[in-house]
């Protein structure tokens, strides 16, 4: 791991402050790609963390950091589509619990019980131009489908 050197200043007083040096590890490029290698064939969190001898909370870090670049890319690039055959579909999973079975102090609260998958899927290019993570509500719905029309180049 390479070390970089971030200073921080605290101001404690409006009269004066406390600067700290605080290093961070960085995962090297290899490392990087080791990782990200292993959870793209379909490993789990801890089998990564394993194989790679890194830590969960940094394979989590990346992984996070490597959604988000992925979602910027996605959002920017693919746009104006020429896509004339769209399917959209859903898909069930749940956090934490399935709905049912969600303690009362957490039912409501997005990230506890049931969770969908919108997927809208190209018929000819086999392209994903647009999916959205929510619940199974109208305004879920109709997010999903704005993000969707905002891609695409006609009207399907």
């Amino acid at each position: 791991m390479s070390s970089k050197v971030h200073s921080y200043i605290f101001p404690l007083t409006n009269a004066c402050a406390v600067k700290y040096d605080i290093i961070m590890n960085k995962l090297k490029p290899e490392k990087q790609k080791q990782i990200i290698a292993s959870l793209v064939e379909g490993n789990s969190i801890r089998a990564t963390c394993r194989m790679t001898d890194t830590a969960k909370g940094t394979v989590l870090k990346l992984l996070a950091d490597v959604g988000k670049a992925c979602m910027e890319y996605q959002d920017k690039t693919l746009r104006n589509l020429p896509c004339k055959r769209i399917q959209c579909d859903e898909i069930w999973s749940f956090c934490y619990a399935k709905e049912k079975n969600v303690p009362e102090d957490k039912k409501g609260k997005f990230g506890y019980g049931d969770i969908y998958t919108f997927t809208a899927i190209c018929a000819d290019s086999k392209l994903i131009p647009s999916w959205y993570v929510g619940r199974r509500t109208l305004s879920s719905v109709v997010s999903f489908i704005k993000d969707l029309a905002g891609r695409l180049k006609n009207r399907v």
